[in-house]
């Protein structure tokens, strides 16, 4: 007999396990003397000692587990409770001497881990009737998750905002690099905006001169002058990079 052998007697007698809405699971008699491997009704014959003066051992047993007499005597028509096969299996697996036997040994010990309960709902299928307040939290739990979906969602659109953000600056800086290559002048600046640039005083006086060079040099070289309007100067011109630099330059 190996613990194999006992997995294909439990599978055997499933069809004679039920399982009470609270979870309680009950097995045949005959089902629980197989799982013993004792005669079916030499164990019907104990438990019906269980109104007599004289119990028998393993009545005895059961009673000590806090089993009624009664209870005990109608388990032949209506099953026996699972705690109670448990208590069978022990007592024939290590208390019944000559008539203890290997299988409820195995049996008990296949039981040890898990227990017969836990065993009888596994093996019919048996799950948990929800209950109100159960079935309220698992409502509460699955707004929470759709609220936490939410802002992550939330989350990753404003990431996404940001990095577009970013992608849009670096585009932009792109285009103005790119502007200034495709420029052969370079930019353009005012005299004073160059100067200012460059981290230089300038006075009125000495933008006016500049300017005047400046104007003179683009229309030598054929160079459109851009006119602003400028809050202190009134018009001025703008002038590429490049003639500034002269500009400034011959007159350092």
């Amino acid at each position: 007999m190996s613990q194999i052998e006992i997995a294909q007697i439990l599978e055997q007698i499933k069809q004679e396990i039920q399982i009470s809405p609270n979870g309680q699971g009950k097995a045949s008699v005959r089902a629980t003397a197989r799982l013993a491997s004792v005669d079916a009704t030499g164990l019907v014959r104990s438990l019906k000692t269980a109104v007599d003066n004289s119990r028998s051992k393993m009545v005895e047993k059961l009673i000590r587990k806090g089993f009624e007499g009664v209870e005990i005597l109608s388990w032949s028509q209506s099953g026996i409770p699972d705690i109670a096969v448990a208590a069978i299996l022990h007592y024939y697996g290590y208390e019944a001497g000559k008539r203890c036997t290997e299988q409820a040994r195995l049996a008990c010990e296949a039981f040890e881990s898990i227990g017969v309960r836990a065993w009888m709902q596994d093996i019919t299928g048996w799950t948990k009737p929800a209950t109100s307040n159960e079935t309220a939290m698992t409502q509460v739990q699955l707004l929470a998750a759709i609220a936490q979906q939410m802002a992550e969602q939330e989350q990753r659109l404003l990431k996404q905002q940001q990095q577009q953000t970013e992608i849009l600056a670096r585009l932009k800086a792109v285009e103005i690099e790119q502007d200034r290559f495709n420029t052969p002048c370079g930019h353009k600046y005012s005299v004073v905006g160059f100067a200012t640039l460059q981290g230089l005083e300038i006075s009125v006086k000495e933008a006016s001169a500049k300017g005047r060079k400046a104007s003179a040099l683009c229309r030598k070289q054929n160079i459109e002058i851009e006119r602003i309007h400028d809050p202190r100067f009134g018009r001025v011109g703008l002038y590429p990079e490049s003639v500034l630099i002269e500009v400034f330059s011959s007159d350092g």
